[in-house]
């Protein structure tokens, strides 16, 4: 039991050590310098490759369930592109079974 509470109170201080660092620095900081440290830039321009966008698919099986699926611009192209080849490549296996010249 003692070596749990030594333990925790340990993790305790190292916690509230690295915090206070953390304020130090921030401190020596400027303003401007801290709101760019501490969030990343919003991308707001829709056509940008890293901006996340999200879209409603339905689920099979539900008449009202829908999926909530969000990806980058990148990553729709990329899945765009998958289902594309994958749809292509089945209308071709098809075709050539369909062709069985004798």
């Amino acid at each position: 039991m003692k070596r749990v509470l030594l333990v925790a109170a340990l993790a305790t201080s190292a916690i509230a050590l690295s915090y206070a660092g953390e304020a130090d620095a921030a401190a020596s900081m400027d303003a401007s310098e801290v709101k760019k440290a501490s969030k990343p830039k919003k991308i707001t321009d829709r056509r940008h490759p890293d901006y996340v966008r999200c879209r409603n698919r339905p689920v099979i099986g539900s008449l009202a369930r829908k999926q909530r699926v969000c990806m980058t611009n990148k990553e729709w192209v990329v899945h765009n592109r998958k289902g594309n080849d994958q749809s292509r490549e089945f209308v071709d296996d098809m075709q050539s079974g369909m062709n069985t010249s004798n």
